[in-house]
């Protein structure tokens, strides 16, 4: 293979992996990638699992033997069992040398791990790269071909140890963003989702229900009492009954498969399910006020729900949603109530809702006043 045509399988290689969206788009271009720089038929990629002392099959790439499945669930296999991944890595390579990779074939005299693997699935040659991250052996690329075709060769092995360390700044690029992603889409304090989480899987929820009518289900509550924590004991114990809250929603919320627990900001929190009934999405905000009214220094939670499951009206788009269920939570905290106010049971919420834009919206809905008369006029300035 010449080196114009090695050059450009590197190149195909790092542009796939560049173009996939997904962990599993990425592990396919990786593994395509390197079988077709190698000239192979088939190629794996595997992590190491050091808290479990296994190789992991992420991907099955190109032409699979019978049973081996594309992306495996438990495909995995003890690191006894391989030793290359652990011994070669540290013998060899850990003393100021590269990780190299080396072949294999069905014919070797020693039956080693591979070599079996090989017999089974009716290969004939295979070439192991270790990938090594941030200095330490993150997992392999593991490419094959069939009996009748040409074994690999050193050649071929240098190759591979090159094609890795692309798969291997590849994976460091996608750990980055994946990074960058849970920043930007949790809450630092509680690790919660945060309000961007919510409102990009809101829109995405409000889309399904309308395509085959899953409902779409929405508890929006404010905790009770946080400044007076504040004022009193301090922020560090503020931050404290809100992580011990955050704590409870997620509890919570795992009764509803799928839901997303969320910190809206300050002291306003939220729940997203798509697909349980709006009886169990209301069973649970139920239990939520009541574990909430049992948190250390908490006045317990103002509670509202929205969801599709129940007569809400027309719901052109996922604000509306958002508004019922926070004009829920405002009569909620108005009603002093230990219990959550549900949009479409509750008389006032929807004609609350929909009032003029100018009238009401979600900021003063959680800033009015929620008892005592209305202020005094005070007298003019005299002239």
């Amino acid at each position: 293979m010449g080196e114009d045509v090695r050059l450009r399988a590197v190149v195909a290689l790092a542009q796939g992996m560049a173009a996939a969206h997904t962990p599993r788009e990425f592990w396919r271009a990786a593994a395509l990638g390197a079988c077709e720089g190698l000239d192979g038929t088939f190629a794996a990629l595997s992590v190491w699992q050091r808290d479990h002392g296994r190789l992991k099959v992420l991907v099955n790439a190109g032409v699979r033997a019978v049973g081996e499945e594309e992306f495996p669930d438990s495909e995995t296999y003890p690191v006894h069992q391989f030793p290359e991944i652990t011994e070669f890595l540290h013998d060899q390579w850990a003393g100021g040398g590269e990780p190299d990779s080396w072949v294999e074939t069905a014919a070797d005299q020693v039956p080693t791990g591979r070599v079996l693997g090989l017999r089974k699935r009716g290969r004939g040659c295979c070439v192991v790269a270790p990938i090594v991250l941030h200095g330490r052996a993150w997992g392999e690329l593991y490419v094959a071909r069939p009996p009748e075709a040409k074994p690999f060769t050193r050649a071929d092995a240098d190759f591979a140890t090159v094609l890795s360390a692309v798969v291997a700044a590849g994976i460091a690029q996608a750990e980055r963003l994946e990074e960058v992603r849970k920043l930007a889409f949790t809450d630092p304090l509680t690790g919660l989702a945060n309000r961007r989480a919510v409102d990009t899987r809101l829109d995405e929820a409000i889309e399904r229900y309308r395509v085959d009518g899953s409902v779409v289900s929405l508890v929006v509550c404010d905790l009770n009492g946080l400044k007076r924590v504040n004022d009193t004991h301090g922020h560090a114990v503020g931050d404290r009954l809100l992580e011990r809250f955050g704590s409870v929603l997620s509890r919570c919320g795992a009764r509803l498969p799928g839901a997303l627990a969320a910190r809206l900001g300050g002291d306003e929190f939220c729940l997203l399910a798509v697909g349980p009934t709006a009886d169990e999405v209301v069973a649970v905000a139920e239990e939520l006020c009541v574990r909430a009214a049992e948190l250390e220094l908490g006045e317990g939670v103002a509670c509202g729900v929205a969801s599709t499951g129940d007569p809400i009206g027309p719901l052109k788009s996922a604000r509306r949603l958002f508004r019922l269920a926070d004009a829920a939570q405002y009569q909620a905290k108005a009603d002093r109530s230990a219990k959550p106010v549900v949009a479409g049971r509750h008389g006032t919420v929807i004609r609350l809702a929909d009032a003029p834009p100018g009238a009401r919206d979600r900021r003063r809905f959680r800033d009015a006043p929620t008892a005592g008369p209305p202020p005094r006029p005070r007298p003019p300035e005299p002239s």
